[in-house]
């Protein structure tokens, strides 16, 4: 299929888990696809570093094409800023922004101390603003512009043990929501998708480090009343959605995806 030909894509946090299943999927779909990460697909960062004229590291288009790498960390702006303006000077311009950089936090309130509070909202939240921050006038000159946050589950679910990522991804269902607003008009839709917990590198290191990570993980399938975890190749598949022609009147709209967890209310089995 090829119904973003012509489309210039961004997603951040794209070498891995959902970011690299949606980047590879927008690109099997036709679009021009960049990837920002601290690691772009997997490149040596030495490598990278190695470059005299790229002192942030930034890549060239790397490997492995459609995709593009460029090194960024979303919690540094200036480095935000230059991988942003690098991939739209390489790509012609930026129609589709996918927001999906983040790290993951456990524990209640009492857990974790104010500076990891901070780490995470940094990465979760502010690493969305500093680089719609810096897409948006790209975005703007756009014939179709659209913006896609990773959320979460977390965001409208009570989860134990998962008190400040519920508190960042609640932050970016509200910011995502606030930027439909905001931008609406100048044509630039905004969405969300929510994440059940999903099949993905982070969720396989928490795992690992469980006491008994075959219960561990058989709790985690059962919570979803499908009783799987969701596949990174399935969040994608409602990010490419949402950020294709086909939801030309869908904004300010956070997709579940999530095995019914959310809204589903099941009686236990054989009753």
């Amino acid at each position: 299929m090829s119904e973003l030909s012509g489309f210039r894509a961004l997603v951040t946090g794209g070498a891995s888990g959902i970011g690299r299943a949606t980047a590879g999927l927008l690109a099997a779909r036709g679009a021009d696809v960049a990837v920002l990460d601290l690691d772009p697909l997997g490149l040596d960062p030495l490598d990278l570093d190695s470059l005299d004229s790229d002192p942030l590291g930034l890549g060239p288009p790397a490997a492995g094409e459609p995709l593009r790498g460029y090194r960024a960390d979303v919690s540094d702006d200036a480095s935000v800023r230059f991988a942003v303006a690098a991939a739209a000077e390489e790509l012609g311009g930026l129609d589709i922004l996918v927001n999906n950089a983040g790290i993951g936090a456990v524990g209640t309130v009492e857990d974790n101390d104010d500076a990891e509070w901070h780490r995470v909202l940094d990465v979760n939240v502010l690493g969305m603003v500093r680089t719609t921050r810096a897409a948006l006038p790209h975005l703007r000159a756009s014939a179709h512009a659209a913006v896609v946050n990773t959320c979460s589950i977390a965001a409208t679910a009570g989860l134990p043990q998962r008190a400040l990522y519920s508190a960042s991804k609640g932050a970016v269902l509200s910011l995502t929501l606030a930027m439909a607003a905001d931008h609406v008009r100048e044509g630039i839709r905004v969405n969300c998708v929510n994440p059940g917990t999903a099949d993905t590198p982070w969720v396989g290191r928490l795992l690992d480090r469980a006491a008994d990570p075959v219960a561990e993980r058989a709790a985690l399938d059962a919570r979803q009343p499908m009783g799987r975890l969701v596949t990174a190749e399935e969040v994608a598949a409602a990010i490419v959605y949402l950020a294709s022609p086909a939801a030309a009147s869908v904004t300010g709209t956070a997709l579940a995806v999530d095995g019914g967890m959310q809204g589903l209310r099941l009686r236990p089995e054989g009753r």
